[in-house]
């Protein structure tokens, strides 16, 4: 719990409402504020710089609350699999799946971590999955097909310039970035059981570990490394970090340790939905009477789950290293 003055702050003492409304807020809006990002600087740089300031931000904000940063390397080797899972791999699938598919499909096939998330957690933790979960999340998924129904309707081809077998390259990059942060979001369970550091701490370190990766990759293919003169480039650049990466990814691995990773992941069902209602603010944009029903349709399936029972992972269920490995979809 950090102090600063008359000011307490801590994250447990949130409510679960609003570490979900903030979740949805914040990266329902970080699709608009990316777009100030492209064009000057590579993709995987930017995410470079953007989790690079993240790490730090955390790690002064841990400090400043009094926590001890260190976590010894015995105990690493969870953080990395999670940083690598959550900010490395699914980021750098995202990147490149969007330069095959149109943004909307691969927002779409996000929402396929309702199911995985939900699955995870049954194989590696023993939670149950009810037919209340199941037709919750086919609704919301529903409704999000139908509120991205003239973009995917473009999406279902390939882009100019792109052949059909980038097309599916695309789609297979696509659910493998959901698949990564689905395993990620498992091992972000495991690691709230076992460390008895704060998230603050423990989503530090495995920031810095997923922004060392994606460093790793943008080094061993060639990209260009430069820093833009844009003031804009930079503010996004700041809130991208500050808000998008800091507080959301801490106020969402809180909840996935409070509600579980199924229900959790109905935060990645709405987003969408809030970048639409800026994207209509700001850009223009018209989904139609057809996007505006699939919109009805993901709240009421989102409200619907949300509503049921509470079914976080057993907290006496603790998966062993085979599941673990099997988890991050690597060989032993």
């Amino acid at each position: 719990m950090g102090q600063c003055g008359g000011f307490t702050f801590s994250w447990r003492r949130m409510s679960t409402p609003l570490l979900f409304i903030a979740t949805v807020l914040i990266w329902g809006s970080t699709f608009l504020v990316i777009t100030f990002q492209l064009g000057e600087v590579a993709p995987a740089v930017s995410v470079v710089y953007r989790f690079g300031m993240g790490t730090l931000i955390l790690f002064c904000w841990a400090l400043w609350r009094g926590q001890k940063l260190w976590v010894g390397w015995r105990r690493q080797p969870l953080l990395i699999m999670q940083g690598v899972l959550n900010f490395g791999l699914s980021y750098l699938c995202t990147y490149k799946a969007e330069g095959y598919l149109v943004s909307a499909l691969v927002a779409v096939l996000f929402a396929l971590m309702v199911f995985w998330n939900a699955l995870g957690a049954r194989l590696f933790f023993g939670s149950r999955i009810t037919w209340h979960t199941v037709c919750a999340a086919a609704l919301s998924i529903a409704g999000v097909a139908l509120l991205f129904s003239h973009s995917l309707h473009g999406a279902l081809q390939p882009k100019p310039g792109s052949s059909s077998a980038g097309f599916l390259l695309g789609l297979l990059l696509a659910i493998g970035a959901t698949l990564s942060a689905s395993a990620g979001n498992m091992i972000a369970v495991q690691v709230g059981r076992v460390h008895q550091n704060s998230v603050l701490v423990t989503t530090a370190w495995a920031m810095f570990w997923g922004m060392l990766s994606v460093a790793a990759w943008a080094l061993a293919s060639g990209q260009t490394w430069s820093l833009p003169s844009q003031p804009v480039y930079w503010l996004s650049m700041l809130y991208l970090a500050l808000f998008g990466s800091v507080i959301a990814f801490t106020a969402y691995f809180t909840l996935i340790n409070r509600i579980g990773p199924g229900k959790a992941a109905y935060t990645g069902v709405l987003t969408p939905v809030v970048s639409v209602l800026l994207s209509m603010q700001f850009e223009g944009y018209q989904p139609g009477a057809v996007g505006l029903f699939g919109m009805g349709l993901c709240l009421a399936g989102v409200l619907w789950a949300v509503r049921g029972k509470n079914t976080p992972v057993r907290a006496d269920v603790k998966a062993p290293p085979a599941v673990l490995v099997a988890a991050t979809g690597e060989h032993a």
